[in-house]
C-alpha cells in the first residue's frame, strides 16, 4: 500500500457447527513491520438471545471484597455493581450501582477484587452484592463477616488473666492454715517432773 492510501481487504468468518449461540468477540489485527493495528470484531451467530448473569465465590477479607462474576446468557454483557454490607447495628457499607469497566462474552467468568479500606473495628456484617446488565440479567449474592480486634482482645485476655492469678496467689496467702512446725520451733515442748520424783 503506497502512502496516504486506503484499502479495502474483504474477509469471511466461517462458524462452526458447534458454536454456542449468542455474541463473541474477535479482533482482526493488520501488521506491516513492526507496526500493528487491531479492529474489533463482534460475531453474533444467531438464535434467541438470553442475558443472564451470576454472582459466586464472595469473600470478606482485610480491606477488600473478592468475588466472581459469571455471564450464563448469549449476549455480551456490561455488568453494573451495587454493594451493600449491614451490621448488627445498621449499613456500615451502601455503594449505589455503578458500570464496571469490562465487558463480559457468554459463558466467560471474571474474578474480580472491590476494595474496602474502611471495614469495622468490631461487627457481624453481611456483605452482599448485586449485579445487572442490559437485557434484564441480574444476579446477586452474599457473604457473612466477623470483624474482631484480635490485638485488643489478647491484650484485655492477658490482663484479665494477670488479675485473677494474683487475686489467686493473695486469696491462699490470706487463708493459709497455720504452719506447725513454726509454732513447735517457736514453743518447744518441756517435760516437767514433780519434785519428788
Amino acid at each position: 500500500m503506497p502512502g496516504r492510501t486506503r484499502a479495502v481487504v474483504p474477509f469471511s468468518v466461517t462458524v462452526p457447527s458447534g458454536a454456542a449461540l449468542g455474541d463473541h468477540p474477535a479482533v482482526i489485527v493488520a501488521r506491516a513491520g513492526t507496526r500493528s493495528s487491531a479492529v474489533r470484531v463482534r460475531v453474533r451467530v444467531t438464535g434467541p438471545a438470553l442475558s443472564a448473569l451470576t454472582v459466586e465465590h464472595v469473600r470478606v477479607r482485610a480491606g477488600r471484597v473478592t468475588y466472581e462474576l459469571v455471564n450464563r446468557g448469549t449476549t455480551v454483557l456490561a455488568p453494573r455493581l451495587a454493594v451493600r454490607a449491614d451490621g448488627v447495628l445498621g449499613r456500615v457499607l451502601d455503594r449505589a450501582p455503578r458500570t464496571l469497566p469490562l465487558e463480559l462474552p457468554p459463558g466467560r467468568r471474571v474474578r474480580l477484587t472491590e476494595p474496602w479500606p474502611h471495614q469495622p473495628a468490631l461487627d457481624a456484617v453481611d456483605v452482599t452484592l448485586t449485579v445487572t446488565a442490559a437485557g434484564g440479567a441480574h444476579g446477586s449474592a452474599s457473604a457473612p463477616a466477623r470483624f474482631v480486634p484480635w490485638g485488643t482482645v489478647a491484650a484485655s485476655t492477658a490482663g484479665l488473666l494477670a488479675a485473677v492469678g494474683a487475686g489467686a496467689v493473695v486469696r491462699r496467702h490470706r487463708h493459709r492454715p497455720p504452719d506447725r512446725d513454726a509454732d513447735e520451733q517457736a514453743y518447744p515442748e518441756v517435760e516437767l517432773t514433780g519434785a519428788g520424783t
